[in-house]
């Protein structure tokens, strides 16, 4: 009767918490919310403590191969994307992000879908019309700021931010997404992070 009892006690306890996260540099724990390091070789992103952050902040730091991601939101309204350049670029969904590539010397187009973010081949010569008609643009750090646009219907939009921020919406809707159409859950996160991003820019 005893051995019943403690196999009863041991199904009725709360399941171990989750391991708590931990810098991918110096391995000690860090909160949910922490910074996030580039690593520019294997295009990883690494969870990292603050110290640790710190030390990629300035230029050069680890022979470049690391950057910090910075914390930089601009909301860019008046963004000049005409529809011949979205149909060049052959991006087949509404949502997709810029960024600057500094291993392979290029502007790079990802877009997020229910497996990942997705490459799209990315003409050099149109990316380079949109930069001459957008100056702000040229301030893109590369490899860790991108432009986010959304030509959604009814959310036309685009804005200036972290790399990191933009594969947080490609894990939202990696995550919620269901079927064909995504479902109610993944189109109201998307609102929400879109929502926020306004609450975050300068």
């Amino acid at each position: 009767m005893e051995s019943v009892l403690r196999f009863r006690r041991f199904l009725e306890a709360p399941p171990p918490p989750p391991p708590a996260e931990r810098c991918e540099f110096c391995d000690l724990p860090i909160g949910e919310t922490h910074s996030h390091v580039v690593g520019l070789e294997k295009r990883e992103l690494l969870c990292v403590c603050r110290a640790c952050y710190l030390l990629f902040t300035t230029a050069g730091a680890a022979q470049g191969k690391y950057r910090a991601v910075g914390d930089r939101y601009t909301h860019e309204p008046e963004l000049v994307l005409t529809e011949a350049q979205w149909e060049e670029f052959q991006i087949p969904v509404g949502i997709a992000f810029f960024f600057h590539n500094s291993i392979q010397n290029r502007a790079v187009a990802l877009y997020p879908s229910p497996a990942g973010a997705t490459e799209a081949v990315l003409p050099g010569a149109a990316w380079q019309d949109v930069v001459r008609a957008n100056p702000v643009l040229q301030s893109l750090e590369a490899d860790i700021e991108a432009l986010l646009v959304s030509r959604l219907p009814g959310r036309r939009d685009a804005f200036i931010i972290p790399i990191d921020a933009c594969y947080e919406l490609v894990g939202k809707i990696r995550r919620h997404w269901r079927g064909f159409s995504g479902g109610e859950r993944a189109w109201s996160e998307i609102a929400e992070f879109f929502a926020s991003l306004s609450e975050k820019a300068l």
